[in-house]
């Protein structure tokens, strides 16, 4: 009884699981359609309801990308190229589209710091995947060292290594996380938008930031934010005016 009603249970989590995706694809294909149709704000209306819906991916940030970019938001469209970026480092149509986005609203970029242009040359999911695999090849040959009747030099190299590896692993993933690139970039997505040395409109500007400029989020105050800026300054700008990449 109990087996039929954990099958019943399954059958139902399934069913839910395939009209759930059924309906997302519905909803992307509409919205492509109107895109197509050159109804871009509709469009817009009906990406952004996917990814309210959780339905996260690169294809789909691309997109919206290129729906605002179509109403000339560049800010927004900066925004979602460079979260289809987050999601596929290697996705050459937005990468592509991000850099003429950024030509067009003449945004500024933060600058990476030497050791993270060496380190960019793979993804933190690359380095995650490199640092847990390590690391379960060297908790194995630990193992088998302590159930070895003889001790092999190599086994006890390979396990070092394998140890080492994954720590050089976590260490560039905690370099890229906390870096320019990293889970505290943020977009500019207002106009005109000022960074300030205070938190207030009548603080002296430390910098004019055009729409899809990047800054790296430091703290928050209020409605206010103290962020890095592009030329290597700081300073506040309101909360309203710039999005994290990072959902």
């Amino acid at each position: 009884m109990k087996s039929r009603t954990y099958l019943i249970a399954l059958f139902f989590c399934a069913s839910s699981a395939v009209s759930a995706i059924a309906q997302s694809e519905a909803e992307f294909a509409k919205a492509n359609e109107e895109y197509a149709q050159g109804h871009f704000k509709e469009a817009i209306t009906g990406y952004e309801a996917l990814v309210r819906a959780g339905q996260l991916n690169a294809n789909l940030f691309y997109d919206l990308g290129n729906a605002y970019f179509r109403t000339r938001d560049f800010g927004r469209a900066i925004l979602n190229y460079e979260r289809a970026l987050a999601l596929d480092q290697h996705h050459p149509e937005a990468t592509a589209n991000l850099q003429i986005a950024r030509d067009e609203s003449r945004a500024l970029e933060l600058q990476p710091t030497r050791l993270e242009r060496y380190l960019q040359f793979a993804g933190i999911n690359q380095y995650s995947i490199a640092a847990s695999v390590a690391f379960w090849l060297g908790i194995f040959g630990i193992v088998a060292l302590i159930f070895a009747r003889r001790r092999s030099a190599a086994l006890i190299l390979l396990s070092i290594l394998c140890l080492l590896v994954c720590a050089v692993a976590v260490w560039a993933i905690h370099t890229l996380d906390n870096g320019s690139k990293g889970r505290a970039l943020a977009i500019v997505t207002g106009n005109d938008v000022q960074a300030r040395l205070a938190t207030a409109d009548t603080a002296n500007s430390v910098l004019a930031l055009p729409a899809g400029s990047e800054i790296k989020i430091l703290s928050t105050r209020g409605d206010w934010m103290y962020a890095a800026l592009p030329n290597d300054l700081r300073g506040w700008i309101q909360t309203k005016n710039a999005e994290q990449v990072r959902l």
